[in-house]
């Protein structure tokens, strides 16, 4: 009973605790939201909120995205969330994010989120966490140009296709000693060893473990720092900074292992033009270039395209490969769409990827049912009209991908895995896909969609792609557990892959 009454009295502390924090939060900060201009019942929706912090429960789950589509289809897909005084507005419907995109892309370009300041990684001198401005138009432009964009990407495909083969042949290494393979964790070294390449012009092989966990820490952190960039404001006046230790550490280590691969470039001049840091030393260099860019600017973009590039991107061939081997039939389908298209005496290049439709489907059905960011999160910069409702200026928008992309009004059955939903076999039906265009958002949509998309289809279709080809998958369990890891920004596997390869084709290099 002792015992009993101490529980009891330590939680009436804590509560107690939790009062007056809220009690000295409203005092201090909270206010009211100004009232629109067309009055305030004009805002969309509000589900019922906790006093001072409004939504911010929510917000703190650790599957935040199926929370928010729970939340959404118990009071409706156009919904005003608050975390104190801070407003959101939530889409989690195709139909209003499709009109969101359409009418008010401009207006939402921006992510006007909070950064913070020294930090390579969501910091003021990072591409993806930028302002839509001058800065963030001449990056997207210098790396849709030189990185991203079908010219770039024809430049670097032998790059890529070398690392394919290096895949290939430590998975048929592990199959002749019938190992078993964490499929992550390979196509985490191909995307890893392709992203080095392609943006320093080496393999970071002394840095390899650093630079993987690094990608991995970010991941963590991103939700974190979301729900910091909320609370800084309230926060900073009381000198509380949250995680800001932990995000400096990950930016310090990063700075470690960019400025010694940027000064051993400085030091080759005369090879300059290979790779991006290359590209982005140059237009640091030049004193008539359309915008003046620092060398946190050259650390910070490469941070934002190395993390995209390697960590999203592995994570996306593992959904894939996971839905496959649940599918058995898909697999097998697809397994006779390449042996038919490529053949069985060499391996499936880039180039056969324009000729594999079902290919294409599979990889788009995966991207559907696991968006490598599942929240599109933007800012409204002007007030504005959606769907009869009222947003005010500055308003954060909170598109749920994972949501819009499950939406039973536009997809049949939308928790199954059907690649032949991708697949347009007559004119009614293409007519229709075209429709879908902003309803499938796995990369964002509109001018602030992610420009790396393309690279990331030509990883997932190659690696897919071998992986199919060339080899059978045996799993001790009866099927892939497709639990996601709890507090993580991306959709990254609780319980990674662990699969026997049995080789399908003798070596298909020879």
């Amino acid at each position: 009973m002792a015992a009993m009454m101490i529980v009891d009295f330590q939680n009436c502390f804590i509560f107690i605790l939790l009062c007056l924090f809220s009690l000295l939060c409203y005092t201090l900060f909270f206010r009211k939201q100004k009232k629109s201009r067309l009055g305030f019942d004009d805002l969309p929706p509000s589900p019922p909120s906790l006093p001072i912090i409004g939504h911010l429960h929510i917000i703190l789950s650790l599957l935040i995205h199926k929370s928010l589509q729970k939340l959404a289809s118990k009071y409706g897909p156009l919904l005003h969330l608050r975390i104190f005084n801070f407003p959101i507005v939530l889409v989690s419907s195709a139909s209003v994010a499709e009109e969101i995109f359409k009418t008010q892309d401009v207006n939402v370009s921006s992510r006007s989120l909070p950064t913070s300041e020294g930090s390579l990684y969501f910091g003021s001198s990072g591409f993806i966490f930028a302002p839509y401005g001058d800065y963030w138009k001449f990056m997207k432009k210098l790396i849709t140009t030189k990185l991203l964009g079908p010219q770039a990407l024809e430049r670097s495909r032998g790059i890529r296709g070398d690392e394919v083969k290096l895949f290939y042949s430590n998975l048929l290494d592990k199959a002749m000693r019938k190992e078993r393979v964490d499929i992550g964790e390979e196509a985490m070294k191909l995307t890893n060893n392709s992203m080095c390449k392609i943006l320093m012009g080496r393999v970071c092989v002394e840095d390899a473990e650093i630079v993987r966990g690094l990608a991995a820490k970010t991941d963590s952190l991103t939700k974190k720092l979301f729900l910091a960039s909320v609370l800084r404001r309230p926060l900073e006046k009381l000198g509380i900074s949250l995680f800001k230790k932990e995000l400096m550490g990950v930016s310090s280590m990063f700075d470690e292992v960019l400025e010694r691969y940027l000064v051993e470039h400085e030091k080759k001049q005369e090879e300059q033009g290979g790779d991006m840091m290359d590209v982005l030393i140059e237009a640091y260099r030049d004193e008539n270039a359309e915008y003046k860019i620092t060398r946190n600017h050259i650390k910070s973009s490469l941070v934002d395209l190395f993390i995209a590039g390697s960590e999203i991107t592995s994570n996306s061939i593992e959904w894939t490969m996971a839905e496959l081997i649940n599918n058995p039939k898909s697999l097998e389908k697809l397994r006779g769409e390449i042996d038919l298209i490529v053949g069985k005496t060499r391996l499936i290049q880039e180039t056969d990827l324009p000729n594999l439709p079902y290919l294409q489907a599979v990889m788009k059905e995966g991207l559907r049912l696991h968006p490598p960011a599942p929240l599109v999160v933007r800012t409204f910069q002007e007030g504005c009209e959606v769907k009869g409702f009222y947003i005010p200026e500055k308003t954060t928008l909170v598109v749920n991908g994972y949501a819009v992309m499950r939406d039973p009004d536009v997809w049949e059955d939308p928790e199954e895995f059907k690649p032949e939903r991708f697949l347009a076999s007559s004119r009614s039906e293409q007519e229709e896909d075209k429709t879908k265009v902003l309803r499938y958002i796995p990369f964002g949509s509109g001018r602030r969609g992610c420009p790396g998309s393309n690279l990331a289809y030509l990883f997932l279709g190659t690696a897919v792609g071998v992986m199919v080809q060339s080899f059978d998958w045996r799993i001790k369990e009866e099927k892939v557990n497709m639990d996601e890891v709890a507090g993580a920004a991306s959709l990254s596997m609780a319980h990674p892959i662990h699969a026997t390869p049995v080789v399908r084709i003798q070596n298909l290099l020879t």
